[in-house]
């Protein structure tokens, strides 16, 4: 006998309250119910003010980690809503969950993963996160490392990425020290809203997954096709189309495109 569905929060419900400055919790794992939230002051990280450190610029550069874009959203999710140390319980209850593989299935929700070699010819998850993304905002839910600095490189390359896409907005519920470290700031929920407000203005949506196929064309030789196909607004080609064409190099750098290297450089540039 089939356990029953698991009642989801509808993908247009979720959207309005994500444009309305708001978004759901839940007290536990098992919670059915969900409550809504804003806080009276709100994280974000400002795109052009990500602090990319020496060292952080170097593992990026390095492409010590091989970074995808939407490749294992249910994995990230689960890693994400799984117990960890010093934290008893999770927000990310079943019922929350469900929803947002919901939402990732409409478009509108989207994960960064980070892999390592497992020594066996496959790879592991070592970190990621994922968010909600509607017009120019992108609002990140959680992350998760299993190894040193996989939460950081995810966090680079999204900042990175939603800047190629035209994104305006990255915010990040809560602070914390780690965001901190990196970048983030609080400000009034009110300020906040102003800011989500013109983000939500009429216009081409930002596209992650879009400028990520775009920048695995540029790291590959192809960027000046992919920027061609772009300009002229046709849909930006999926990472495996991207890959047929042509797979992006080695990584682990192999000249001076490499994927991590073009994440690197745009981040330090204006950092």
């Amino acid at each position: 006998m089939h356990a029953p569905a698991q009642k989801i929060i509808p993908p247009d419900t979720l959207l309005l309250a994500y444009r309305s400055g708001i978004f759901p919790m839940a007290d536990s794992r098992d919670d059915p119910e969900v409550f809504w939230v804003e806080p009276r002051l709100r994280a974000i990280l400002p795109l052009d003010g990500f602090h990319c450190s020496r060292s952080l610029a170097k593992v990026i550069r390095q492409d010590r980690f091989i970074v995808t874009c939407n490749e294992a959203f249910d994995e990230v999710l689960a890693a994400c809503a799984a117990p960890r140390a010093g934290r008893s319980e999770s927000w990310i209850s079943e019922r929350i969950a469900a929803s947002y593989r919901t939402l990732h299935m409409s478009g509108h929700a989207h994960s960064i993963e980070c892999w390592l070699p497992d020594g066996e010819g496959g790879r592991r998850l070592v970190g990621g996160l994922y968010g909600v993304s509607f017009d120019r905002v992108f609002c990140g839910e959680s992350m998760f490392s299993r190894t040193r600095d996989s939460s950081k490189v995810a966090l680079a390359w999204l900042v990175a990425l939603l800047r190629r896409a035209g994104a305006e907005l990255l915010d990040c519920q809560f602070l914390t020290e780690h965001l901190a470290s990196l970048g983030a700031a609080e400000i009034p929920q009110a300020r906040y809203l102003e800011l989500l407000a013109d983000a939500c203005r009429p216009g081409p949506d930002a596209d992650l997954p879009g400028a990520y196929s775009a920048l695995l064309a540029e790291a590959a030789g192809l960027g000046a096709a992919a920027g061609d196909a772009l300009a002229s607004g046709a849909a930006a080609a999926s990472v495996a189309a991207v890959e047929e064409l042509a797979p992006p190099r080695p990584w682990g750098g192999n000249g001076d495109s490499s994927p991590g290297k073009l994440i690197a450089q745009s981040l330090t540039h204006t950092s």
